[in-house]
């Protein structure tokens, strides 16, 4: 089964892993043995070879090459305060991060997805304001900040990406990354958002949802992007663009040439008749002939014909808007003078007069005289009053005149704004007139201006229509008309000549797209069969008592097809049935886990790891007895990290005795989160061995052979985790990693991988670096671990301390020490 999830096929799966050339040269390979005709081959070699290049082309990681985390440290964001950092071994295995709801173990993992991603499903799904709001954590104070170290193979010190918030919008991530030797960049400039798409290594209860309820065409990208078949689609789109343009070419020609036809119709001229004939008939236009008449034009001077049309194109004034305009101005003069008759222009003097008068009464209340005249009528209480009515009246009046004297205003602009500007060029006529109607601009007086502008309009839009008329009449007899035909001809003959000879060219790339087209179908099939047996057998383990079959895993449609799917064939006691309308909740989780695995376990993906939060919803006991059984044979080629709450998974591992870390989170007062190791590998076997050392009245044999055996395996599991580790981190491909760690046999050769990331050191080499590295005692503590292979064992006086003095020389040696 471990064999099975790391490669369906062997064939199929080296196939994928060479990627993108592989797939290329195959396809290469079928295109010379067609029977497709020269010219559409050419044209899929050239599209085919079109690659990105540059210094400037994003890093994508290989996926010889790839991508591990070493640890996520959070803080101020969602349930952690301060910073909490989450350890991790960057290595192939399974990790469990358990912890109650709400402990903070899910803000790890939306941590990492947000700094690599952008995003996390439950942003996607949860897009209130509340949550918006609340995302920072506001207990410690800090401001929000994710860093993932990340180990990439062929670097021997680990990367940093980094993830704040300049803002408060949680969807706006400031990302940097730095890698050691290549400086700090802004992450999006790094090229891996494609591949995080394609083979997105996060997995939440919500993804697991969007597996199976998203549309049809998600589904379906989201299979079809891991099938290696990107290149190709690349291509076809390049083929596409030069369809589009050979096809919008002809298209456009072909669509004027009514328009044409109907303008040479209207022309009484043999020309005309004769180009005609041309461009109207069936078929292809003659193109030769049309050029001939296109050129046959008759001589003439440029100079003059420039000045008839710019003199044919002058209009001047425009008599009904200057008429409407000289209108309105009269009639505001009228209203200003019925208002100057009525006195009310002088009323606001008044107004204010009587205002200032009443306003003194009203201060100096004891006066007997008028302070004005000096008469002893006094300004009583009565006088404010009718005072006060008069102000109110003559007020009204002066508004009405202040409005008469705005409309005048604006009427004369109205006039001024319609008189134009003497253009750059003008016929010696009609300079006087234009420089008279541009004086109006300058009139004051509002009836001069009315008087003057509408007849210096009159006489400049009268000596225009009349050497407008002339120009025309000149212009015909120069062959005006043709010569406007033929300019659009020529306009025509220079699109219609290259748009009709890509004719043939157009059939040819519609041959190459179509036998494309053909060659991805199959391979899409081909690729699709090792991705569909891969989820059968996931969903076979995870089915366990369930009736329904996974029976196929099919895609209909194509990639630019607006109705594309993924198509699961099920039957429930051997009878075909549809899957979201016969299984239950927890059979479509399994379904979608079955679908969603080997998405991130394809060879080409660069991911070495997987994240998966809560995926134990819905299970009965029985499926979480075979999740535990997937994620271990998953975690034989890739990093596992499985966030949960539920702790049947974990004895689910235990009881089966597959090797996991567990690490617990636990949240303290203020948002503190607290993670702390439960076991690992190297930690259960050291549970062993402190176990047999506990265990009362054993026989002496147990002290002398069964503890130093136990303990040796404490060691090579450290030294083999440091042999994976250094060998990643040296670059060497995952598969030959693993083919190198699985040869060491003898601890010698384990710890020498681990040490050195060379088997092949002599033990004398070993001694001396775990001496510099652990102390002297600790080379002591390997022997006794070796000699309890032989018949006669080693003597065990204090098996406490012995354990715990291996524990420490584990510790130590485990993980490699991290290069300059």
């Amino acid at each position: 089964m471990t064999e099975h999830l790391a490669q369906s096929d062997p064939n199929a799966t080296n196939e994928q892993g060479r990627g993108s050339s592989s797939t290329l040269s195959r396809l290469a390979a079928r295109l010379e043995s067609s029977a497709l005709a020269e010219a559409p081959r050419e044209l899929l070699r050239e599209a085919l070879g079109a690659t990105p290049s540059g210094s400037g082309a994003p890093t994508v990681p290989h996926p010889d090459q790839r991508v591990f985390l070493d640890s996520i440290n959070v803080s101020g964001f969602r349930g952690i305060g301060r910073k909490a950092r989450l350890p991790l071994t960057a290595k192939p295995g399974v990790t469990l991060v358990v912890g109650r709801n709400g402990s903070g173990k899910s803000s790890f993992a939306e941590g990492a997805e947000t700094a690599l991603t952008g995003r996390t499903a439950r942003l996607d799904k949860q897009r209130g304001e509340v949550w918006r709001r609340h995302w920072r954590n506001l207990h410690d104070g800090a401001d929000p900040k994710v860093e993932v170290r990340l180990a990439i193979a062929g670097n021997p010190r680990l990367s940093t990406l980094t993830c704040t918030w300049p803002g408060d919008d949680v969807t706006a991530p400031a990302v940097e990354f730095r890698r050691p030797g290549h400086g700090r960049r802004p992450f999006a400039d790094i090229g891996w958002e494609r591949a995080l798409n394609d083979y997105s290594p996060f997995l939440s209860y919500t993804d697991l949802d969007k597996v199976l309820n998203g549309r049809p065409s998600e589904q379906y990208d989201s299979i079809v992007a891991i099938l290696g078949l990107g290149e190709l689609a690349d291509a076809d789109e390049r083929l596409q663009g030069i369809e589009r343009a050979l096809a919008s070419a002809l298209k456009q020609v072909e669509a004027e040439r009514p328009a044409l036809v109907e303008v040479l119709s209207a022309l009484d001229d043999p020309r005309a008749e004769h180009a005609l004939a041309v461009v109207g008939g069936a078929g292809d236009p003659d193109f030769v002939e049309l050029g001939a008449l296109v050129t046959a034009l008759p001589e003439a001077d440029e100079g003059r014909l420039r000045e008839l049309r710019a003199t044919a194109g002058l209009t001047g004034p425009d008599l009904g808007a200057v008429g409407a305009a000289v209108d309105r101005l009269r009639e505001a003069i009228a209203v200003l003078d019925d208002v100057r008759a009525s006195g009310a222009e002088d009323a606001h003097q008044r107004a204010e007069l009587l205002a200032k008068a009443l306003e003194h009464s009203l201060r100096h209340e004891d006066e007997d005289t008028c302070p004005v005249c000096g008469s002893n009528r006094p300004l009583d209480e009565a006088w404010a009053d009718r005072a006060a009515e008069q102000v109110a009246t003559l007020r009204q009046e002066a508004a009405t005149a202040r409005e008469a004297r705005t409309g005048l205003r604006d009427a004369v602009d109205a006039v001024r704004h319609l008189v134009t500007p003497v253009p750059a060029w003008l016929p010696a006529p009609l300079v006087d007139p234009w420089e008279e109607w541009q004086a109006c601009r300058t009139i004051d007086d509002a009836e001069r201006l009315a008087a003057r502008a509408e007849t210096a309009a009159l006489v400049l839009a009268d000596a225009c229509a009349a050497l407008r008329e002339e120009a025309l009449r000149e212009l015909e007899k120069l062959d005006e008309e043709w010569r406007a035909c033929v300019t659009r001809l020529a306009g025509w003959l220079d699109r219609a000549w290259p748009a009709y000879v890509g004719r043939p060219r157009l059939r040819q790339v519609r041959a190459a797209r179509k036998w494309l087209k053909e060659a991805c179908a199959e391979l899409r099939e081909e690729r699709l069969r090792p991705f569909e047996d891969h989820s059968q057998r996931i969903w076979e383990e995870l089915r366990q008592q369930s009736n329904v079959d996974l029976r196929s895993v099919r895609l209909t449609g194509s990639e630019k097809a607006t109705v594309r799917k993924l198509v699961m064939d099920v039957s429930v006691d051997g009878t075909q049935a549809a899957a979201l309308g016969v299984m239950s909740q927890g059979e479509l989780h399994s379904l979608a886990l079955a679908l969603f695995l080997p998405r991130a376990a394809a060879p080409d993906s660069p991911f070495g790891f997987v994240v998966i939060d809560d995926p134990v919803q819905s299970m009965d006991p029985a499926k979480v007895h075979g999740l535990a059984k997937v994620l271990h044979d998953l975690g034989e080629t890739r990093q596992v990290v499985v966030f949960t709450h539920d702790t049947r998974l974990q004895r689910a591992f235990t009881n089966q005795e597959f090797p996991v870390n567990v690490l617990e989170v636990e949240r303290e007062g203020r948002s503190a989160v607290i993670v702390r190791r439960v076991t690992d590998p190297v930690g259960q076997a050291l549970a062993d061995a402190r176990a047999l050392a506990r265990t009362p009245n054993l026989p002496p044999v147990a002290m002398t052979h069964v503890l130093p055996s136990l303990c040796r395996t404490v060691l090579e599991r450290a030294f083999s985790e440091a042999a994976w580790l250094r060998l990643h981190r040296a670059g060497l491909a995952e598969h030959e990693a693993e083919k190198t760690v699985a040869g060491a046999v003898t601890l010698m050769d384990i710890a020498a991988l681990g040490l050195f990331g060379d088997p092949s050191k002599k033990a004398g080499e070993v001694y001396r670096e775990v001496r510099r590295r652990c102390g002297p005692e600790a080379v002591d503590l390997i022997r006794q671990c070796q000699e309890g292979a032989h018949p006669s064992g080693t003597a065990m006086p204090d098996p406490y301390r012995f354990v715990d003095d291996i524990k420490a020389v584990a510790l130590t040696v485990r993980k490699p020490e991290e290069g300059p």
